[in-house]
């Protein structure tokens, strides 16, 4: 899981190298649009958010991807993967992604996450897949709802910002 190839993209897991890119996508306030939360204050903080990152990978065996068009390998358009989550207290398995600007549009999102459901119901063999989205946060949700999530409910999980609202993907029935 640490290296996959889909018909467009290529998946590897972040490594200490990627914090340019990370602070170039999360710190950019037109990715954050939805994100109550805000763009990343800074350099150190995509480093320090990439430790983790890695952290996760060790302690796992799986976490967030680095992503880069086939066609551009060098050039790291998105992160995106599973992790553990808090939802209300308890940690589920989860799936996140945010992407460039210049990555919308085409799918490729829906392509990565596509590959994140099918690592976690294959590889895994996760019994679900959460994930949280901003209300307003439209072209996410339809990213959810093309793969099969189905809304599952809210979750007030940041102080003083509407509530997010909770989507699950289950295991394809054996």
């Amino acid at each position: 899981m640490r290296h996959i190839q889909t018909e467009r993209l290529l998946l590897r897991a972040v490594g200490a190298g990627d914090a340019e890119a990370l602070y170039a996508i999360f710190g950019d306030p037109e990715t954050n649009r939805y994100n109550p939360h805000g763009p990343y204050p800074s350099p150190e903080h995509a480093r320090m958010t990439l430790a983790g990152w890695t952290e996760e990978w060790e302690r796992h065996g799986f976490g967030r991807w680095a992503v880069a068009d086939k066609e551009e390998p060098n050039r790291i358009i998105g992160f995106g993967g599973l992790n553990y989550s808090d939802y209300g207290g308890q940690d589920r398995l989860s799936l996140g992604y945010r992407f460039a600007p210049s990555a919308w549009g085409r799918g490729l999102a829906s392509e990565m996450a596509r590959q994140a459901l099918r690592c976690a119901f294959e590889a895994l063999v996760a019994p679900a897949v959460f994930a949280k989205v901003r209300p307003a946060n439209l072209p996410s949700i339809r990213v959810l709802q093309r793969q099969g999530f189905s809304h599952h409910g809210s979750l007030r999980d940041i102080p003083a910002a509407p509530a997010s609202l909770v989507y699950i993907s289950r295991a394809p029935a054996k």
